[in-house]
């Protein structure tokens, strides 16, 4: 961690102790505010997140012990270290069991302090580095390797943007991994040992979508129970993934440009700006420069977002990967269901090579999901496989008309799949519910 990422605030009522401690702390680069009680302290923990929170005991008005409980309320991820005179230790101590990470007593020495402010600060390293795993290990499921000349070349792309700042925007199908991507090129960056936060912008309503990204004060709007950061804040120092970017409307585009911008962000309902040092990376599987045309996309907003695009290829275009795919998913499925995995029938290979996935990559995992729970014994046979007949082409079809059906058929199945319901569905085809009323308008999907 930057050290100028680790956010440290000094709470006490003597100035002169908070600006000695200050010019300690300051020699470490540490980013330090200060507070000169406790009830001041705990309205910047609201409106800011803050790693540490350094608080004396004993304070006119609300005490340290007071503080620290209210912290743990608002912000449970900050740490809390009691500053006490020898007269009260037992009292610090009692603090610890509150949740306190420890006390430090005044009067000693000062390098005492430094090594606890260390150890807070490498154990919040190893829990982003541990979320950070966490995140990759829950994406899609695939390695960033291919057989595929353009999909290396994609792959190289991403590798070399991952060491700058710049704005990354990820283009493709549904289902052919952006988010993978997204989560590769924060791996592969300065920021991998921060936050990586993702946001899918077609999954809220505007006033839901706004007070998400940038946080909101109690009582900022009906429901507004409490205070609550937004994702721009919790990517301080990491990466904040924008997906379905395209379904962001037009006010909050707005909005969105100017904390990109400035780098600063305002909670619904405060007018104080809180600076959040991110990396931005957007994905859509629409046209934007449709969307600029039709006045559904702000042109500035677009070029502030996409100053690197990588433009990743359908599955269809990449079909010497399938095999390897097939492979990961099925060693990942039976390992999970704890079975033993004893083969499949060279009919199915033939069949997953011939055809030509619309959904791509998440509709391969969906099919070899499915063939992996109906496998008796471990055997993957060829009559579990479902999309035969969809490969008997009629060969005066156009190629559109070929790509139609075959979509239409993936939706059915989706449909069928999650009983027409429209919200399921259209987050497992990762599109809006719009999107979806229009396809099923188009293609007379109905239940019977």
């Amino acid at each position: 961690m930057n050290k100028q990422h680790f956010k440290l605030l000094i709470v006490d009522d003597d100035t002169n102790y908070t600006n000695v401690l200050k010019k300690i702390l300051s020699t470490e680069n540490y980013s330090i505010q200060t507070a000169n009680s406790a009830e001041n302290a705990l309205f910047k923990v609201q409106l800011s997140h803050y790693d540490l929170v350094l608080t004396d005991l004993m304070m006119g008005g609300m005490n340290g012990i007071a503080l620290l409980e209210q912290i743990k309320k608002e912000s449970p991820l900050t740490e809390v270290i009691l500053i006490t005179g020898y007269g009260t230790v037992e009292n610090a101590v009692e603090a610890m069991r509150k949740g306190a990470y420890s006390y430090f007593i005044k009067g000693n020495d000062p390098d005492e302090l430094l090594m606890t402010i260390e150890k807070v600060e490498n154990s919040i390293i190893l829990k982003k580095q541990n979320a950070a795993l966490k995140n990759t290990v829950n994406a899609i499921g695939i390695t960033l390797t291919s057989q595929n000349q353009r999909f290396l070349e994609t792959i190289e792309l991403a590798k070399k943007a991952a060491f700058s700042n710049a704005s990354i925007l990820l283009l493709g199908e549904s289902g052919v991994g952006k988010e993978v991507f997204a989560r590769f090129i924060h791996q592969n960056s300065p920021r991998q040992s921060e936050p990586f936060i993702p946001v899918n912008c077609h999954s809220f309503q505007e006033t839901m979508l706004e007070s998400e990204l940038f946080g909101h004060k109690k009582g900022a709007f009906t429901g507004a129970q409490e205070n609550r950061i937004g994702r721009f804040e919790a990517a301080d120092g990491g990466t904040l993934f924008l997906d379905e970017i395209a379904d962001t409307p037009l006010n909050t585009q707005t909005k969105l440009l100017r904390a990109i911008e400035n780098k600063t962000v305002e909670r619904i309902g405060s007018n104080e700006g809180i600076y959040c040092d991110f990396r931005l990376i957007s994905a859509t599987n629409k046209s934007l420069e449709s969307l600029i045309e039709t006045k559904e996309f702000r042109e500035d907003f677009y070029y502030r977002i996409s100053t690197i695009v990588i433009d990743i290829p359908p599955l269809r275009d990449r079909k010497e990967d399938i095999p390897q795919l097939v492979n990961q998913f099925i060693h990942d499925l039976f390992n999970e269901m704890k079975r033993p995995y004893k083969g499949m029938d060279p009919e199915v290979h033939e069949q997953l090579m011939a055809y030509d996935y619309p959904g791509n990559v998440r509709e391969l995992k969906n099919i070899i999901e499915r063939l992996a729970v109906l496998s008796v014994d471990g055997w993957i046979s060829k009559e579990d496989i479902n999309f035969t007949s969809r490969k008997r082409v009629n060969k005066n079809m156009t190629l559109k008309d070929y790509r139609g059906q075959l979509e239409k058929e993936f939706i059915q199945s989706i449909l069928e799949e999650n009983n027409y319901n429209m919200t399921q569905s259209a987050e497992q085809l990762g599109i809006s519910r719009r999107q979806l009323f229009n396809k099923v308008t188009e293609y007379n999907l109905r239940s019977e």
